[in-house]
């Protein structure tokens, strides 16, 4: 793996990771959401620091470059987390879906039509 990537792959990974912590720390991100970020973004920095590892991968799974090995497994994360979060959008927003269903029937046994002016 060239050295310009590799300082590419660490500074982003630092830079994303204190990105994270600072979000996590103004509550604009829940821990359990940030989690996958924090662990990619360590992961990412120890490929930079120990590329000898990516070369052995590489050479098992048979492919040319680590650099394509690296591109092609965070193509593959960050597939499965567009996954994971079209999964807990659809459970959203069938939960908003049965909490509108509950309020419209309240508001009908109430006499209420939802206009209040």
């Amino acid at each position: 793996m060239p050295l310009v990537l590799r300082i590419i792959l660490i500074v982003s990974s630092v830079l994303t990771f204190g990105y994270i912590a600072s979000k996590i720390r103004k509550e604009k991100l829940k821990l359990e959401n940030a989690i996958f970020w924090i662990v990619l973004s360590l992961v990412l920095i120890v490929l930079g620091l120990f590329p000898q590892m990516m070369y052995a991968l590489a050479d098992c799974l048979g492919i040319m470059s680590s650099v394509n090995l690296v591109y092609l497994i965070v193509i593959f994360i960050l597939l499965y987390k567009v996954f994971d979060l079209s999964v807990k959008l659809a459970r959203v927003q069938e939960k908003l879906d049965k909490l509108v269903q509950v309020i419209a029937i309240k508001e009908h046994k109430n006499g209420n039509d939802g206009n209040e002016e």
